[in-house]
Formats: structure tokens, C-alpha cells, sequence
């Protein structure tokens, strides 16, 4: 496989700082695509840029000119030391650069694994790329291939099914409790992140109804009016515990802010309606003991963890059955790949084929003069047959040596033995190219 090129930093191997900094606007983007477009290198580029990598995918004759090339658009177009953007990057070519691409759009090599968000934005980026004419056939099908793999994966496999996060692992547990949450009330005491966090799961998830306490009354307005809920001030949280059915609290107290004695008058007022509270403060914002009270659900940070490590654990099980898929898929887009390598040859035979026949065919037109042009027709249908079945068989041949990784060497006997370089100049000493932009050969 020739050509195809990824150069990148994730999550895994840079600081956010860094990422930052290699982050796309449009505008840069837009850019970006121009100096591909003004220098030679590179045939096809697909950029992918979320909070967690910056990914640029590339096709072009050199893989070595190709990453070259990126490493200097990158230093250009975000304005940084290109000896500082390159002790950052990995780089990936060949199948190791394909490979990685479908782990990338199956969630496989997500910080989340299984997340699906990563998907979607494999898709706009290989739309964007579409749209500037960045494409190719080549990257046609590679991407096309990729997200068709991410979908057998998210529908064949239970991967992204359970919990792999604090916050969401709440939202599971609060939906195991109260089933539907659209007529259920959240109370969030406290607004820091992670609070934050956890009530954008729930406000995903169908809950409406969102009342924010906190001591500084300015962020409590703030995050309700997030997610279309109101503010109270803290002196009135008993009255919100007493309408709340979820409770999230995560302040940043020394002590416990809400203790049995407080809960326990709390749920007689609530005559027995069952309330689900998640503590994700350190240190604890709720006394463990308000679990002994009837009714009362609670959740704090390290039981939330065990539940999000038991999901991990299933996550990475599905994640193997997920890798038989994208091993399947990705041999299916080698495969054509391959065939592809050897389109030029074929293309080339066939033109140094039909022009020997072109040129006796019209000597032997001019020696029998006295033909009908009936009787010319069937010497050309004739003579064009006899090419096409000398062709037949060797042809289909060099598609099959071309699925064999020792390819090559049959590849450069056969250009030699019939002198083809004049038919086909783009070939390359092993016969093989990156296929340029156009059709897609039938494939999708």
C-alpha cells in the first residue's frame, strides 16, 4: 500500500497546550487546503481536528516529501516553530496510516473507548475535504470504509453501551431509578464542573426541569440558565430538596453539607417519593449515613468509579470483537487498493496491444485494396478479438499478483519485457501508484 500518510498528536501524546495551539479554525483550514493545492506533494488531504487530536491525512507519491510537506503547512498556517511541531507528532504510513484511521472512527483510540461523538466528526471532516476538492478517489473510499467499519462496530458489538465516565455512569444509574427522567426534577448544589458535566447527561438524557443552588448566587444564574432551569440561593436548599427527585451536589465544603438528621425532615416532607443523590464532591458533600434512610439512593464519587471500571472492563472485551471487524474492513479496502496499484500497467498493455494491431490491421487494409468496408469491419472485430483473448488470462493474472506482498518483482518483469514506460510514464520502478483524483472505480 503506497502513498498514504497520517501525521498527528492526541490526547495520548500531548498536552492540551500543544493541542491548542494545532487546533483548525475554518479560516486555517481553508488555508490549509490552498498550500496543498499549490505544492506538489499531495494529492489527496483529509484534516481532522476535535478538543482531543489534530490529525492530518495525506496521499502522494513520496511519503517522505508528503510528511515533509504537512510538518511545514502546519508550522505556516498556525503560525508556530516547525522544530517545535515536530518533536510533538507521530506519523503513520502505509497500513499502519489506515489501520489507524479506522481505530480513530470506531472509537478505539478515543480517550472514552467506544465513544461515538468521534465518528461524526470523522464524517464532517472527510465532507470538508470533499467540498475544498481535497478528496480523491483514494480517500473516497479509505473514509468511506472507515466510517462504514465504525458503524458495523457500533451496531455488531456492545462497546459503547455502558458507562465509561463518571458523569454518565449517574445519568445510568439515576435513569435505572426513575426510568424516563422528562418529568423529573434535577437539583444541582453546587456549580463546578463536574456538575455541570453530569447535568448536561441528564438535560441529554430528557430531564427538563433544573433548579441550580449554590452560595454565590451569579454562577448559580448562570449554569440554569444553561439548560433553560432556575437559581435559588443556598438558605432555601431545603425546600429544593423537598421538589427535587435527582440530587447532584459537588461544592467545595470541608465538611458535609447535608447530613441524616436534615435529610431524614427532608424526606417526611417528601412522604416516601424516593430521591437519588449523587455525591461527586471531595472531600463528601453528603453524610454515607443519609443511606440508611428509607428511599434515599445515594452515590458518591468511588461508587460511581466501580461501576465505570466493571463497564471499562466489558468495553475492552467488545473492543476485540470490534478489531475483528476493522480488520475485515480494512483488508477489503487493501485489497482494492492493490488492484488499483496496477491500473496503470493494465492500462498500459492494453494501449501498446491495441496500437500494434492499429498499425498492422492498417497495413493490411492498404495491401487489399479491393475490400469491402463489410468485409474491412470483420477483419478489425477479428483482430480485436484475437488481442482481447491473448489479453484475457494475463491480465486477470496481474490482478491476482497484485493481492501478493512480493508483488513487486513481477510487476517490474512485466513493464520491462514489453518496454511500457513510453505508454505509461507515470509508472512507477515497482509498476505502482497512489491513483489519482477521479472516479472510484465502482467502489462504496
Amino acid at each position: 500500500m503506497t502513498g498514504i500518510v497520517v501525521i498527528g498528536i492526541n490526547h495520548k501524546t500531548a498536552a492540551v497546550d500543544l493541542r491548542e495551539k494545532l487546533s483548525f479554525t475554518e479560516n486555517q483550514l481553508a488555508r490549509f487546503f490552498e498550500l496543498c493545492k499549490e505544492r506538489g506533494e499531495i494529492l489527496h488531504c483529509v484534516v481532522l481536528s476535535t478538543c482531543n487530536r489534530t490529525e492530518v491525512y495525506v496521499a502522494g507519491r513520496d511519503e517522505e516529501a508528503s510528511g515533509q510537506a504537512v510538518t511545514e503547512m502546519l508550522a505556516a498556517v498556525k503560525g508556530v516553530d516547525a522544530d517545535d511541531v515536530r518533536s510533538g507528532l507521530y506519523i503513520y504510513v502505509r497500513e499502519k496510516a489506515v489501520e489507524h484511521l479506522f481505530c480513530v472512527t470506531a472509537g478505539l483510540d478515543s480517550m472514552i473507548l467506544g465513544e461515538t461523538q468521534i465518528l461524526g466528526q470523522v464524517k464532517e471532516a472527510y465532507n470538508k475535504a470533499c467540498a475544498a476538492g481535497m478528496a480523491g478517489s483514494v480517500f473516497h473510499v479509505l473514509f468511506r470504509q472507515a466510517i462504514t467499519a465504525a458503524k458495523r462496530v457500533q451496531t455488531e458489538t456492545g462497546i459503547n453501551q455502558k458507562a465509561a465516565s463518571i458523569s454518565y455512569a449517574a445519568v445510568e444509574l439515576a435513569k435505572k431509578i426513575f426510568g424516563r427522567l422528562q418529568d423529573h426534577t434535577v437539583m444541582v448544589l453546587g456549580a463546578g464542573k463536574m456538575s455541570e458535566l453530569t447535568l448536561r447527561h441528564l438535560y441529554d438524557q430528557g430531564a427538563r426541569r433544573v433548579i441550580v443552588v449554590n452560595r454565590t448566587k451569579a454562577h448559580a444564574d448562570q449554569l440554569a440558565a444553561s439548560f433553560g432551569g432556575i437559581s435559588e440561593y443556598y438558605e432555601k436548599r431545603r425546600e429544593c430538596l423537598i421538589k427535587a427527585d435527582i440530587v447532584i451536589s459537588s461544592t467545595r465544603a470541608p465538611h458535609f453539607v447535608l447530613g441524616k438528621e436534615e435529610m431524614s425532615q427532608v424526606m417526611r416532607l417528601r412522604c416516601g417519593r424516593p430521591l437519588f443523590l449523587i455525591d461527586i464532591a471531595v472531600p463528601r458533600d453528603v453524610d454515607p449515613r443519609v443511606k440508611e434512610l428509607e428511599n434515599v439512593f445515594l452515590f458518591n464519587i468511588d461508587d460511581l468509579q466501580e461501576v465505570v471500571t466493571a463497564n471499562l472492563r466489558e468495553r475492552k472485551q467488545e473492543a476485540e470483537r470490534a478489531r475483528q471487524i476493522l480488520r475485515q474492513e480494512i483488508n477489503e479496502f487493501q485489497v482494492w487498493v492493490k488492484t488499483q496499484e496496477v491500473v496503470p500497467l493494465i492500462a498500459a498493455l492494453r494501449q501498446k496491444a491495441e496500437a500494434i494491431r492499429q498499425a498492422e490491421l492498417g497495413i493490411t487494409i492498404k495491401r487489399l485494396s479491393n475490400l469491402s468496408e463489410k468485409e474491412k469491419k470483420h477483419i478489425d472485430n477479428l483482430t480485436r478479438a484475437i488481442v482481447n483473448r491473448i489479453l484475457r488470462e494475463p491480465l486477470l493474472r496481474i490482478k491476482e499478483v497484485a493481492l501478493d506482498d512480493n508483488s513487486d518483482t513481477f510487476v517490474d518483469l512485466l513493464c520491462h519485457l514489453f518496454n511500457l514506460k513510453n505508454e505509461a510514464p507515470e509508472i512507477s520502478r515497482t509498476g505502482r501508484q497512489v491513483p489519482e483524483s477521479g472516479a472510484e472505480a465502482g467502489h462504496s
